[in-house]
């Protein structure tokens, strides 16, 4: 049995990303504007509206437990049941009016999640989670793909809104495009991280995430079927730096190349721009 299960905390935390996802949609039609925070992290007036609204309805359900979300909510009082909010994952899409963004919710007692909700406002789809009770689309079950092979795959990565250049993320894209059946950049690693979960996408990766980006997600993946871990294929935890979705038939193809990639070996070098002058003569 879950360490939530008859508790009715999916259930409660199914409603809320729902009524917080119904309170974005306003702002995003509206096209609101936008400010930044550090070089080009964008936080808008939705982000913290829906923050607010999402701590309320916790605090009023659950006074016991704790909360961290991204837009800066620190409410920690020794609870062993911790909830991590990212109130609106993908805000760089949403405020330029690209509909791929979401509410992620993630519940977890002394390091182990328990419960994930991830709520597509503009799909309406509700994607849930539950320790050792599955995982399901609109109240459907879903299961990670059947795919074996990378050279079959389809792959999700995301790269981060600001300092890019110092990111090494373009190295890894570089090669797995060449060694998979295409790379899709969505902007939302929540959503990349359901998406595994629904067979939609077979792996994922990703640098630098925060937990409030990666643990309602990665309960999905795991009660979905598929395997988490970091690059090297050591235990994913909480404050990992690095993410490795897939559906667990390719993980230790995944893990392979990247190992591969990190040492240099078997790289692929992409045309030159004097070669591609060339051939367009």
């Amino acid at each position: 049995m879950s360490a939530t299960a008859g508790s009715g905390i999916l259930g409660q935390a199914t409603a809320i990303a729902r009524e917080a996802g119904q309170l974005l949609m306003p702002y995003f039609e509206r096209r609101i504007g936008y400010e930044y925070k550090g070089d080009a992290d964008l936080v808008t007036e939705a982000d913290r509206a829906s923050e607010t609204l999402i701590v309320s309805r916790l605090r009023a359900a659950f006074p016991e437990h704790g909360i961290v979300g991204e837009e800066g909510t620190r409410d920690e009082h020794g609870s062993e049941l911790r909830w991590f909010v990212d109130p609106l994952d993908g805000t760089t899409n949403f405020a330029h009016g690209f509909p791929v963004f979401c509410v992620s919710m993630g519940l977890e007692r002394k390091g182990e999640l328990v419960a994930g909700v991830v709520y597509d406002p503009t799909r309406d789809e509700m994607f849930a989670a539950e320790k050792r009770c599955g995982a399901t689309v609109n109240g459907r079950p879903m299961r990670v793909s059947g795919t074996r092979q990378l050279v079959e795959a389809i792959l999700a990565t995301g790269f981060p809104s600001f300092k890019r250049h110092k990111n090494p993320n373009i190295h890894f894209y570089h090669q797995l495009t060449l060694r998979s059946h295409g790379i899709r950049r969505a902007g939302s690693a929540a959503i990349d991280l359901a998406y595994v979960a629904s067979g939609r996408f077979d792996g994922y990766w990703e640098f630098n995430l925060n937990p409030w980006d990666t643990s309602a997600g990665v309960l999905l993946v795991q009660e979905a079927g598929g395997r988490v871990t970091r690059f090297d294929g050591s235990p994913w935890l909480l404050d990992s730096r690095e993410t490795l979705a897939s559906n667990g038939l390719m993980h230790d193809e995944l893990m392979q190349n990247f190992q591969e990639i990190f040492a240099g070996r078997g790289l692929d070098d992409l045309p030159s721009l004097e070669e591609f002058k060339a051939q367009r003569q």
